[in-house]
């Protein structure tokens, strides 16, 4: 019963080391990427929003693990800079739907192209076989995780 208990810690160690060097390094990498007015969160709002068509941003907030008024602000700062815009609901003119400007589409798929070439030249390191092992087991984790929400 120790071993075990020694073995889980250490894998839960092993992990936390490399979540931490991955979350990190990422971080800086893609923050190398974006143009000066933009941060990682604005990015990351403008690709949801690309990929998820009429968002509100209670779903944002909900998608992201944030108060909404972390995404308001976050959703002001990108309409100001005109990469997306407000739309109310035609049948609940109390729901507002996000959508992003011609322009928001635009920087979001040239940023988007660009973390795909990093991620792209770090998965190389991996045979198709790991990569793909690597990405199933992500995802079980993924899984496991979002249902403990």
């Amino acid at each position: 019963m120790e071993k075990d208990l020694c073995l889980l810690k250490s894998l839960i160690h092993r992990y936390e080391v490399a979540n931490f060097v991955v979350e990190r390094g990422l971080h800086v990498k893609v923050k190398d990427l974006m143009p000066e007015e933009l941060t990682v969160d604005q990015f990351k709002t403008l690709r949801f929003l690309r990929h998820n068509v009429n968002s509100t941003a209670s779903e944002l907030a909900q998608f992201f693990c944030v108060g909404k008024s972390s995404i308001t602000a976050i959703i002001t700062r990108l309409s100001d800079k005109g990469l997306l815009d407000r739309v109310p609901d035609d049948g609940d003119r109390r729901v507002i739907h996000l959508k992003l400007t011609e322009e928001g589409e635009r920087i979001s798929s040239l940023l988007e192209e660009r973390v795909q070439n990093v991620l792209a030249d770090l998965i190389e390191h991996f045979d198709e076989k790991e990569a793909i092992a690597f990405i199933e087991t992500f995802e079980k984790l993924a899984k496991v995780v979002k249902a403990a929400l």
